[in-house]
Formats: C-alpha cells, structure tokens, sequence
C-alpha cells in the first residue's frame, strides 16, 4: 500500500508510504490520498485527519522516476491531476487537518505540509523548496502559501536558493506551527490531534472557511463572512453544549455539530 490509514479517537492518520524512495509521490499515492481525503470528509466520525510519512522521511516531493519516464505522466498531468486536487482537498474540508513532518519536507512535499491547518515537526526535519535545484518552480500551492507565511522576501529566497530550512528555523520563521523533540514527537502529535477531534469541529471548519475567504476579501466583504458564519455557529449544538457545559461548571462533549 503506498497509504496507510488508521482511525482512533476521532482521527484519521493518513500515512505516505513508500519509505525507500522518501515517500515521494507517484500516480498511485496521489491518487490513493485523493481518495482518502474524500472518505475522511465524508466520515462524519473522522473528526481530526493527520498527515505524515512512513520512515525517515515526511515527503520528498515527486518521485522524479516517474516525471522522467516517456510512458509516464506528462508534467501538467502530474501538477493538474495529482497535486492540485490534494491541495483543493486540504483547504476544502472544514476539518482541522495536521501535518506531522517527521523528516525531510522536500518540493511539492513541503508544500502539502504548509496547506494544512497545523504543522508541527521533528526538530530533526526539515524543509525544502528543492525546485529550482532542477529548473522547475514551485508547484502545490507554494507560491500561495509561502510568502503569506514568512514573507516575500524570504519565501523569494528560501525560492530561489533552495535553502534547507531546520524545523526550528522553520517555527522560528512562522512557516510551521511548532517543532517538538524527535524522542516526544509522536506523543506531542497524538496529543494535539485528538485535541482538534475533541473540540468544537463544526466551529472549527466554520473558522477554516472563514480563513479561506480572507486570502481574496477586503475588510468588508470578510466582515460580512464572520457575520454569516457566526450565525451558523450560533445556531450548531456545539454552542449550546459549551454555553451549558460552562453554567454547569462541567466539561462539554461536543459532537462536531
């Protein structure tokens, strides 16, 4: 199986598995996270989803085996049909989605771990825009998601030079949400995704959508997203449970609904 998936505690953990070749993509796997994605969105017991790699690795970016052979793929099959769709997927499902990197984050790798909502990594990973190391630019969305993360500048350079960005450089820099101890790494994962499954989650994809729209609205337009998404969420059984939960002086049980 070049995917793994696995369900406890309300998350799905969505595991890249093809360790001998530093789970780099080829058609199978993306067409297998394609899908799996799907399935996850639709399972309304999937609460959380988590994203890593089998290994040493997270993800090297595209298995270039692949991109080079003349009976497989053309380039713009692989970015349009491969690529593209994982992306779309991760922003569009209003569940909170975690990349856990758990090593080298190269290319359309490293990208994939900056779409999702969360992303915390070993302090032993690292992250990469390999491209321009073989003429090639930066696809799978990281030209949109970089530079809103670190800044022009930087994500120009980081670009262009195809630096090795440390996790802790990473985290210092605002590119990831948190590096954590290689030895505490899996524990501290665990931990914030059954967090994110046990929470509010119906409030929490309102709060994804709304987080989309900002990429392309102006200050009016996104007040008015707050004002109809917090209409929704006023109205959803998660409200009322946190609102009596906390006259109760108890812990809420919210149903992600």
């Amino acid at each position: 199986m070049t995917l793994i998936q696995e369900f406890k505690n309300g998350v799905c953990t969505l595991t890249l598995n093809r360790p001998p070749v530093f789970n780099s993509f080829n058609k199978e796997m993306a067409m297998a996270l394609q899908k799996a994605l799907d399935d996850c969105e639709k399972d309304e017991s999937v609460r959380a989803i988590v994203l890593k790699g089998e290994g040493k690795a997270f993800c090297a970016g595209q298995d270039l085996a692949e991109a080079t052979d003349p009976n497989g793929p053309e380039m713009q099959s692989i970015v349009k049909d491969h690529y593209n769709p994982i992306i779309e997927r991760i922003r569009r499902i209003e569940k909170p989605i975690i990349a856990g990197v758990n090593g080298v984050a190269a290319g359309a790798g490293a990208n994939i771990a900056l779409a999702c909502d969360l992303t915390i990594a070993k302090e032993s990973a690292s992250f990469i825009q390999a491209f321009s190391k073989i003429g090639l630019i930066p696809d799978s969305g990281g030209t949109f998601f970089l530079p809103r993360l670190v800044g022009m500048q930087k994500a120009m350079a980081l670009m262009m030079t195809g630096e090795k960005v440390s996790a802790n450089d990473a985290a210092a820099m605002n590119m990831i949400y948190k590096a954590v101890p290689d030895d505490s790494f899996e524990e501290e994962l665990t931990k914030l995704a059954e967090n994110m499954a046990s929470m509010p989650t119906y409030g929490l994809g309102l709060t994804k959508r709304a987080m989309n729209a900002s990429f392309t609205n102006n200050l009016t337009q996104q007040l008015a997203v707050e004002e109809q998404l917090q209409t929704l969420a006023g109205k959803s059984e998660d409200f009322a449970e946190g609102v009596n939960a906390f006259m109760e002086k108890r812990s809420p049980v919210f149903k992600g609904k």
